[in-house]
């Protein structure tokens, strides 16, 4: 390793890394007193000498028609097998079971975006209604069977969680489109999936406009049949019952309201499927733009348990919390933590149709205060933008947070301290968590009654998973070596996915390829590799320094994007940051930083203060070359900012499709200042290598 104090000397192969090690904050002698898992033998029970039956503790949460006889079959690794010769049902887990002594108890109060709605409150006892009766529709008009897939491109309204338990009931594999993404998206899912029926909606609201969501619908069936696959059957659910809210018109004998055919089955029971644990529960697409996307096929038993177990310990739910997942069902987060997890531990949760700024940054706090929520559950990317548009709105609400999550990247510092402070009044315990679509649950993340926060690190391995550190030849990298390295898991859990739909080859070589002992038949000899950068602190505390692809290759000083960003961010008036490489003749790359600043702020000085962040945090080889002030980033339906654009705009390279971003009229605007101001400066790539553009494709990506 180079001396500590150049931080200009770093090899090749050597992700930077630079992070103070921030202080620990522990939880509250309240939050401890109450919460679920406060005994510290946990850590001997899921410790690696009881592995892996440490996970009959999670599995034992379950109601099993069958009890397994092997909790881990490994012999054909990477493909590893949990609670073999189980066998069990989602839907009844998550919803009949809860009858005899909690069927009147809220599963879910529906929160429109339109604050004057009304909300809907849906017990137990009414979603085993719905379950029941869509899943009789399903099977008599739809006619599908166990082992059939099919597609859902449906937005954040009861009828989705019911759709998907109805079809986990069947043993339907069911495949959730992000109801943002584009038809022509999620026709090529059908098309990979291989799905004859396109459950749907009509129309939803998105900051404040009633978008017509069914001329997706029509763009999807078509895009399929490019691809060979015919949609038999489009379901439509209307966002008004009885009421068409879209101006595209239904196509006979293929196109139905589910509305008008629901009442045929008005009391229909439907006996859940009792399946084996290993059958496919559902597939979750990853949502790279610039590579075919991957199926993650999640298993019935293996998924279920994990996700139940880590909503019991982790997020710490009681029967009389409230708890909200500002996420949004069609990611893996509102898979695991909105609908399998929560309801199989029985919670009450809010779902909420929106967007957290609309009318105002204060409607969250709004909903929280006049629903008692005492869990939240959101994202950095959201935390960020309330911070940047209401940094003073929590204080006005007398809402009480027991216990928050971050979810979906890692956190800076400067906002995690904002959440802890501002929006848990310096009481909740927050639980920040690393994991990802293939991951199926929190595998990264500190127990909140147990083990300390720390700002900007997730914590250690999530119980029964021991996570490593790799250079890129394989060797450990020894906690509080100061090093950063390459994020995997040495072990497999129950929740990870089991394939990628229809492509093995594909997931042995994606997941595993960089350093599996291929004629191993050991699982300590196939590591999981997460593909991002990460460090860890002697207290075996993990910190994610961003994609291995995202890092920034500066005279060969690798840095990594969160790393920068964190930097931009400790500037006060800085309300969000994104780090990009920009071809540079003599370095090679260079760092540049778009940054947007809080409402009201003189933009002034704001350059020479970014960089002098970054200068005195990690050092002068990663001060920026640019730093562009912008009105806003640009940012996907889901609030993440997609860096692939900005860098494609500060090389000038094509910014592809962007009609699908949240708000696709600030790129031009964005492409406008940055570009007319580097021709006029003359920095303008004469010749951008090839390694350059398939570098900027990749960039930000899944």
């Amino acid at each position: 390793m180079a001396n500590q104090n150049d931080k200009t000397d770093v090899s090749e192969g050597q992700i930077a890394a630079h992070w103070k090690e921030e202080e620990f904050i522990f939880p509250t002698t309240g939050f401890v007193g109450q919460a679920n898992m406060a005994d510290p033998n946990v850590f001997e029970r899921f410790g690696e000498d009881n592995y892996p039956e440490c996970f009959r503790e999670y599995a034992d949460l379950l109601s099993w028609d069958q009890y397994w006889h092997t909790t881990l079959d490994s012999s054909n690794p990477p493909f590893f097998n949990w609670f073999v010769g189980g066998k069990l049902n989602a839907s009844y887990n998550c919803v009949d079971r809860h009858l005899e002594k909690n069927g009147n108890k809220v599963a879910f109060t529906w929160v429109s975006e339109i604050e004057e709605e009304p909300d809907r409150v849906i017990s137990y006892r009414e979603l085993w209604v719905m379950v029941n009766e869509f899943a009789a529709l399903l099977k008599d008009f739809a006619g599908v069977k166990t082992g059939d897939r099919v597609t859902l491109h449906m937005p954040m309204v009861p009828e989705l969680p019911v759709t998907m338990l109805a079809l986990a009931r069947l043993g339907v594999t069911h495949s959730q489109v992000f109801g943002g993404f584009s038809g022509s998206a999620c026709g090529d899912r059908i098309v990979d999936s291989e799905s004859h029926i396109l459950i749907t909606s009509d129309a939803y609201y998105r900051s404040g406009t009633l978008l017509d969501h069914k001329s997706k619908a029509d763009e999807a069936v078509e895009q399929a049949k490019k691809g060979g696959i015919e949609v038999k059957k489009v379901l439509v659910w209307q966002r008004y019952p009885g009421k068409s809210s879209t101006s595209t018109a239904m196509k006979n004998s293929r196109d139905y309201y589910v509305n008008d055919i629901i009442g045929k089955y008005r009391g229909h029971r439907v006996e859940p499927i009792s399946l084996p644990a290993d059958h496919p529960l559902f597939l979750m697409y990853t949502s790279g733009t610039t590579a075919k996307p991957k199926g993650c096929q999640h298993s019935t038993g293996g998924y279920l348990a994990y996700v139940t177990g880590t909503t019991q310990y982790y997020q710490d739910i009681r029967p009389e919390d409230v708890y909200w997942c500002m996420a949004d069902i069609g990611w893996i987060t509102g898979h695991s933590y909105i609908v399998y997890g929560p309801l199989s531990v029985g919670a009450s949760s809010v779902l909420f149709e929106g967007v957290p700024n609309y009318p105002d940054p204060g409607r969250p706090w709004r909903i929280a205060e006049r629903l008692g929520v005492n869990i939240f559950h959101t994202a950095p990317t959201t935390i960020r933008m309330l911070r940047k548009a209401g940094p003073d709105e929590p204080a006005k609400y007398d809402y009480n947070f027991k216990h928050m999550t971050t979810v979906g990247e890692p956190i800076e510092p400067e906002v995690w301290r904002w959440y802890y402070d501002v929006v848990g009044k310096g009481k909740a315990a927050v639980v920040d968590t690393y994991w990802q679509t293939e991951t199926g649950g929190f595998i990264g993340t500190t127990l909140p009654a147990l083990e300390p926060m720390k700002p900007g690190s997730c914590g250690p391995g999530a119980l029964g998973i021991v996570p490593v550190i790799l250079d890129d030849d394989g060797n450990k990298i020894e906690p509080g070596s100061g090093k950063a390295g390459n994020v995997c898991m040495s072990n497999p859990w129950p929740g990870r996915m089991q394939t990628i739909y229809g492509d093995p080859d594909r997931f042995v070589d994606t997941y595993y390829g960089k350093y599996a002992k291929k004629d191993s038949k050991k699982w300590e000899d196939w590591p999981y590799v997460t593909g991002d950068g990460g460090t860890q602190g002697e207290d075996g505390y993990i910190r994610v320094v961003g994609r291995v692809d995202d890092v920034i290759n500066v005279a060969g000083h690798r840095l990594g994007t969160k790393e920068l960003e964190s930097a931009a961010l400790t500037v006060s008036e800085i309300g969000e940051a994104a780090a990009v490489p920009a071809f540079d003749e003599l370095k090679g790359r260079v760092p540049e930083l778009y940054v947007s600043l809080k409402p009201g702020v003189d933009s002034s000085e704001i350059e020479s203060l970014v960089k002098g962040a970054i200068s005195t945090i990690i050092g002068p080889i990663a001060r920026p070359s640019e730093v562009w002030i912008t009105s806003d980033l640009p940012k996907t339906r889901s609030g993440k900012i997609m860096r692939r654009v900005i860098a494609s705009i500060s090389n000038f390279v094509d910014v592809g499709d962007v009609t699908t971003l949240a708000n696709p009229e600030v790129v031009e605007e964005i492409k406008e200042h940055v570009q007319s101001a580097k021709f006029k400066s003359g920095n303008v790539p004469k010749d951008l290598p090839e390694s350059m553009k398939k570098e900027i494709e990749r960039f930000g990506e899944d």
